[in-house]
């Protein structure tokens, strides 16, 4: 090759290069730089890639953070409820460390007025370490270091895709910024999807102590209960939402349901002692979660739900304190058992059976 080839080519290369950085920088779909260009939206599609920069990089006064069942919250449902500005801090699993993570960068960035937190049941006894790296998300999206930036400025999936998605939903399609996350277009809730994907456990596992995930418990209560500490200006409502009465019967057959039970009742215990804390209980709602039509699996729940448990935050309704807590794990005792010995016997025959189950 001759010497002005060679030079040509670097030249080239190296332009191409700069135009690479500029068109990741200037549209930055993930939102690691800024927030939404003038003439674009805030489309947020995967969170993975998108929920850390959105939390840095936006303009915002609350949260709502939570697991997938959180994802179909609209966001002005709190913003015309609460008077407030808010964006999804939101984590699939929904476990208790990975939740903190994004609530400290959310504090970091700015000052919450609420923060609305989804606390799933089994957030309580998951790992009390954060699984983002463990699960393979792009961890150089989630710290705060440009030059290993360089797997987001080469990326060909970005660049070909991401940035021309971003372009597309905000010039031409229909895409609503309220619905960051949402998946809930397209998919159907009813009692055949619910107990198609549920695979019932035949036998019945003996129940475990209530006590049983004492330490995990604890652990993560202590993750939760250090934020609220650190930011006592912060207003946390703090919702348990509504599985189905599917998923009760399957903790029961896993002897779950006394160690679940526990759990919450310490978890209220704890959080009740907080000033800046408003807590809700949703578990023990019988109209909803034994009606399967209001499903998709044996703890997704449609849309509808969500704008009810929105409506109930809003309202005060399904509210707990230190004199009723008890009360409601009470209830959700009782109901708990008839749901196995009762309610769920119509379905049976509708049920599928692990037939692998050892």
């Amino acid at each position: 090759m001759s010497q002005k080839f060679l030079k040509h080519f670097f030249i080239w290369s190296g332009v191409l290069f700069v135009l690479c950085i500029l068109a990741v920088v200037v549209f930055d779909p993930f939102f690691q730089y800024h927030k939404p260009i003038k003439g674009l939206k805030a489309v947020l599609t995967d969170k993975e890639y998108q929920c850390v920069g959105s939390l840095k990089t936006f303009d915002y006064d609350s949260v709502v953070a939570g697991s997938s069942v959180a994802e179909n919250y609209y966001n002005d449902w709190f913003n015309q409820g609460f008077d407030c500005n808010v964006i999804k801090a939101i984590r699939s699993y929904g476990a208790t460390a990975d939740l903190c993570f994004l609530l400290d960068i959310a504090f970091e960035h700015q000052d919450l007025k609420y923060v609305f937190y989804n606390l799933d049941p089994s957030a309580l006894v998951a790992d009390p370490e954060t699984t983002y790296a463990l699960t393979g998300c792009p961890m150089y999206l989630y710290d705060d270091n440009y030059f290993n930036d360089i797997a987001y400025w080469f990326n060909k999936g970005v660049l070909m895709e991401k940035i021309p998605y971003l372009i597309a939903n905000s010039t031409i399609g229909d895409y609503d910024e309220n619905n960051s996350y949402n998946w809930a277009q397209w998919k159907e809730f009813n009692s055949d999807m619910v107990l198609g994907l549920y695979i019932r456990k035949p036998s019945i596992s003996k129940m475990k102590p209530a006590n049983y995930y004492e330490d995990v418990l604890k652990e993560n209560l202590a993750l939760l209960e250090s934020r609220i500490e650190e930011n006592p200006d912060t207003v946390f409502y703090i919702f348990i939402p509504p599985y189905s009465m599917m998923w009760w019967d399957n903790i029961y057959r896993e002897g779950d349901t006394e160690a679940y039970l526990y759990n919450i009742e310490r978890a209220m215990e704890k959080l009740l002692s907080y000033k800046n804390v408003k807590l809700y209980y949703f578990q023990n709602d019988r109209e909803v979660i034994t009606n399967l039509e209001n499903y998709m699996d044996i703890l997704h729940f449609s849309p509808e739900i969500n704008h009810y448990i929105c409506d109930c935050l809003i309202s005060g309704k399904h509210q707990v304190d230190k004199s009723n807590y008890q009360e409601n794990i009470d209830d959700m005792r009782r109901l708990s058992y008839e749901i196995v010995e009762k309610l769920v016997k119509p379905y049976e025959d509708r049920i599928k059976v692990d037939i692998y189950d050892d």
